[in-house]
C-alpha cells in the first residue's frame, strides 16, 4: 500500500492504474465482468460458459445447459467477484436449484466443469509499446486432499491440516455426510475442487517452468487480445507437455489489474522476497499505464472510483 501511494502521487491520480487495461472496467481492479474479460480469449481456449441474468428462473437456465451441452458436474459462479467468493462445483439439478435459492442478487456465470488434472495461475503482462508478451509467475494449484488410513474420518484427517482447518466449519456444513466417511489406507480423496488459497488450495511456486516455449504459448494467447496487458490466466491443462504444445489448454478466467503473482503465497516463500515480486508488478502496472496514456487512454475520475469503493465496501 505504501507503494500504490507513491505511485498515485507520481502519477498525481489515485486511479493511475485504471489506463492498464482500457478492456476492464476500473482496468480489472474490481467490479468489471469476467464473462466480458473471457469473451476476448479465442474459443479454442475456454470451457463452454454462460452468462445467467440477475432473476433467470431455473428452467431457462436448464435450457441454456442443454443448448450448450453443458452436463453435470459443472461450475458456477458469480459474474463480478473475486478470492473464490460463491464459486460452486454443482453436480446435480438439486445442487444448482440450491444455489440459486441463496444466489439469485447478482449475474452468474455457468462454466463446464474441466477434469484436467494440472491447474495453474500463469501471469502475464505486455508493454503497449511491444509486440511480445512476458511471463512473469507461474502457480501451480494442490487441492485440499486427504490420504485415508483406513481407520479415521475425512472430518479427522482433514484436522491435521493447517489448510484445513480454517475452512472445517464451512465444510461441515456444505459436506456433512462426506466428512464421516473412512477411506481405505492410501485412497486420495480431493475435498475441495476450487483451486483458490481461500478454500485451502496450496500455491506452489512453479516458476521453473517458465521458458521459450511456455512464452511463445502466451504470446499466441494473447495477440488477439485488445486493451488487455497485464493480468493473471487461470487455467487447465492436460499435461506440461501439452502446455508447452498450446493445446488441451482451458483458461477458466482471466483477472486484470488486481491479480496478484500467487507464487508469493508458497508456504515457506520468502516475505522480502513477495515484496519485492509485488512491487515488481505495480511498477509494471505504473508503466503499462503512462504508455497508455500517452496514446489517448484516459484515467477514471478519482471521484467515480473512490464513490464506487465506497459503494463497493460500505
Amino acid at each position: 500500500m505504501p507503494y500504490f501511494f507513491f505511485l498515485a502521487l507520481k502519477h498525481r491520480s489515485i486511479t493511475f492504474f485504471s489506463a492498464t487495461n482500457p478492456a476492464l472496467a476500473w482496468g480489472g481492479l474490481m467490479n468489471y465482468s469476467k464473462f466480458d474479460a473471457i469473451k476476448l480469449i479465442e474459443k479454442k481456449y475456454l470451457p463452454k460458459t454462460i452468462l445467467i441474468d440477475l432473476g433467470t428462473k431455473l428452467a431457462e437456465i436448464q435450457n441454456k445447459i442443454i443448448e450448450q451441452n453443458i452436463i453435470f458436474p459443472l461450475i458456477i459462479k458469480p459474474n463480478i467477484g473475486e478470492r473464490g467468493k460463491g464459486v460452486c462445483k454443482i453436480d446435480n439439478i438439486q445442487e444448482l436449484q440450491n444455489y440459486l435459492e441463496y444466489n439469485q442478487t447478482e449475474d452468474l456465470i455457468i462454466q463446464e466443469f474441466i477434469d484436467y488434472p494440472l491447474e495453474f495461475g500463469v501471469f502475464y503482462y505486455k508493454f503497449p509499446d511491444e509486440s511480445i508478451a512476458n511471463v512473469f509467475s507461474v502457480t501451480g494449484k494442490s487441492f485440499l486432499s486427504v490420504c485415508g488410513d483406513g481407520k479415521n474420518t475425512i472430518d479427522t484427517l482433514l484436522q491435521e491440516q493447517i489448510h484445513a482447518r480454517f475452512q472445517m466449519q464451512r465444510l461441515r456444513q456444505e459436506m456433512p455426510e462426506k466428512l464421516k466417511i473412512i477411506l481405505a489406507s492410501g485412497k486420495i480423496q480431493i475435498i475441495e475442487h476450487i483451486g483458490n488459497h481461500c478454500r485451502g488450495t496450496t500455491f506452489v511456486n512453479c516458476n521453473h517452468l517458465i521458458n521459450k516455449e511456455l512464452i511463445n504459448v502466451f504470446n499466441e494467447i494473447t495477440q488477439p487480445l485488445k486493451g488487455i496487458y497485464y493480468g493473471r490466466f487461470d487455467l487447465k491443462v492436460n499435461s506440461l507437455e501439452d502446455l508447452y504444445a498450446g493445446k488441451n489448454i482451458k483458461i477458466m478466467e482471466l483477472n486484470g489489474v488486481n491479480s496478484e503473482p500467487t507464487h508469493i503465497y508458497e508456504p515457506n516463500y520468502s516475505l522480502l522476497r513477495a515484496y519485492q515480486d509485488v512491487v515488481f508488478c505495480w511498477k509494471t502496472i505504473s508503466k503499462i499505464s503512462l504508455q497508455n496514456q500517452k496514446k489517448g487512454v484516459p484515467l477514471v475520475s478519482s471521484m467515480a472510483f473512490l464513490k464506487m469503493f465506497k459503494q463497493r465496501f460500505s
